[in-house]
């Protein structure tokens, strides 16, 4: 006697939800430009955030042992970075395509 086993399948249930946008006039490049240039006067100077909002820490070395040419070696192929080729080289001597 065989017994036929079925798992149910729940339906999708989004985990995100956008708002509608339909009733947005969407501009066009150059009306976005202007408007991003003028800007409006009742609106506030635009000031960018500052980069950094502590000065940086001294680099610590991490404990154990450092890598070596003898540790890359014992890696496993499926591990090692692949050769690169004389072409791919020089794409990315050159910064991209021509």
């Amino acid at each position: 006697m065989q017994v036929a086993i079925f798992k149910a399948v729940k339906p999708h249930a989004p985990l995100m939800k956008f708002p509608s946008r339909e009733g947005v006039p969407r501009l066009s490049v150059q009306e976005t430009l202007k408007t991003l240039a003028v800007g409006s006067p009742s609106s506030p100077p635009v000031v960018a955030p500052p980069l950094l909002s502590r000065p940086p820490r001294p680099v610590t070395l991490l404990s154990g042992t450092p890598d070596s040419v003898a540790t890359v070696k014992e890696l496993p192929q499926r591990y090692r970075r692949r050769a690169l080729e004389t072409d791919e080289m020089d794409y990315i001597q050159r910064g991209g395509p021509e």
